[in-house]
This record gives structure tokens, C-alpha cells and sequence, in this order.
């Protein structure tokens, strides 16, 4: 393996002699796949976001929803933490710009708005039925405490995150130009790509981040990964491992 991955690893079997959990997984399109962890389920915290998005785009093609319909942004009580949407002075978008602020600025209150329209079971169903996610859970809402408090969670696993990249290999060519585009613009570059320069990389990708939690997940042209961590305690140390292991995304030189 690379020096530069076995390095961040070094520091990934370090944090989890400490009691942090990780999964980590880089396929190059010309090599075989590598996997490393201690742990098999995870909180998904914004990397729910991908399936939901894939999920609504079944939902399209079977004529149930559309992307140009019109969300009323009032129509969820006006949750806050990551997005802005419940600041907009204009109250209706079309569906689309709705997904769009879900996945490039992680915005929770167009999540639950996505999640009212589709409906959470038929969310979940499609989880499981279409996409082969067979651990990924939608109990609940973003930022709904009281159904935390009740014990539902939203949950990702390291081998869903691996069907993930096969869900978006087998996407209809109009569904895949969407996610490409929509995971293109992710505004948070902190992690996976935090040591990679400005422009020099198209890198389709989410991350999800709670206290002690940070995810990153994404593909280039040429190699998927991600990096889910969890019961972090030393966060400065862990986006440091991020960036290491984001190395392997640089573009190849000629």
C-alpha cells in the first residue's frame, strides 16, 4: 500500500487504541480495492443525504415525484445547523434546487422537506428493495431531538457505502449527470480533499460531521473512498488523517 495511506493507517489503528471507531476503503480504477476498520455500523449523520437522493430520483422515474414541482420551505418547522435555506426570503422552489441545497450545502431543513415529499418509509423501502442497502437507516428527521431522544437514528454501514458507488455506476446516464453534479458542488472541503489544491480535482463527494463523528465519502474518475470515523476524541488529529489519505486522490502526473 502506498506510504502515504499506510501512514494515515498508523494514526487510524491509533485512534482506535483509543477508543475510536473507523472504516476506511480506496479503490483505484486500476487496482484492486483496499479496506481497513474496527467497526461495521456507524451514525450516518449527512451521508443519509446520498441514498435520499437516489432514492427520490427512483421515486421520478417511476412518476411519483419531480424535480420541478414546488416546495413550499415552510411546510417543515424551520430547522437550522448546516444550510441556510430557512433564511431565504423566497418561500417556493422547484424540488431540484432543493436537492441541490441538500447535498452541496448539507442543508437540513431541504432534507426534511425531501423526506416529507417522498415519505420515510417509502424512503426506506427503496433503501433496501432497489439500492441493496441493507443497513442504512432513516428513522427520523434531521435534527429532530425528540425522536433521538426516543432512540431512532439514521445509519450507514462501511459495505453500503461500497454499494453506493455500484447504485451510481448503474445509474440511467440523465440520473448520473445529476448526482455528478449535485456531489461536485459540496461546499465542505475540509476533510478528503483539505490538502489537495483549489481546481486541480473533480471530486464527487459528501461528508457528514456531529460531535465526535466525521465522515467523508466520493469518488474521482479514477478511484472511490471514504473515510467514516466515529467516538472521536482528539477531531484536530483525525481531519489531519483526512487529509493524508485524501492524498491518493491527487491527479496522477503524466
Amino acid at each position: 500500500m502506498n506510504a502515504t495511506v499506510s501512514a494515515a493507517l498508523s494514526r487510524l489503528d491509533a485512534l482506535g487504541a483509543q477508543g475510536a471507531s473507523y472504516a476506511f476503503y480506496f479503490k483505484p480504477s486500476d487496482g484492486a480495492p483496499f479496506y481497513q476498520g474496527n467497526c461495521e455500523r456507524f451514525r450516518s449523520a449527512s451521508l443519509i443525504k446520498v441514498p435520499i437522493l437516489l432514492a427520490w430520483l427512483s421515486l421520478e422515474r417511476q412518476g411519483l415525484v419531480d424535480r420541478l414541482e414546488l416546495c413550499d420551505l415552510d411546510a417543515e418547522p424551520q430547522v437550522q445547523g448546516a444550510g441556510f435555506s430557512w433564511m431565504l426570503a423566497s418561500r417556493r422552489l422547484p424540488y431540484r434546487d432543493v436537492l441541490l441545497m441538500m447535498i452541496a450545502l448539507s442543508d437540513n431543513l431541504c432534507t426534511n422537506l425531501i423526506i416529507r415529499r417522498a415519505g420515510l418509509e417509502a424512503l426506506q423501502h427503496i433503501f433496501r428493495e432497489e439500492l441493496g442497502l441493507r443497513g442504512t437507516e432513516l428513522q427520523r428527521k434531521l435534527m429532530d431531538y425528540a425522536a433521538r431522544e426516543r432512540g431512532l437514528d439514521n445509519w450507514i454501514t462501511p459495505q453500503d457505502c461500497i454499494r453506493l458507488f455500484e447504485c451510481i455506476r448503474a445509474l440511467p446516464q440523465a440520473d448520473r449527470a445529476v448526482v455528478d453534479e449535485m456531489l461536485s458542488v459540496n461546499q465542505d472541503d475540509l476533510l478528503l480533499r483539505r490538502n489537495i489544491p483549489r481546481d486541480t480535482l473533480d471530486f464527487y463527494h459528501k461528508t457528514g460531521s456531529l460531535s465526535g463523528l466525521l465522515h467523508d465519502w466520493g469518488y474521482t474518475r479514477e478511484a472511490e473512498i471514504f473515510l467514516l470515523t466515529e467516538r472521536v476524541q482528539d477531531e484536530p488529529a483525525v481531519f489531519e488523517v483526512f487529509g493524508e489519505v485524501g492524498r491518493l486522490l491527487s491527479p496522477r502526473k503524466s
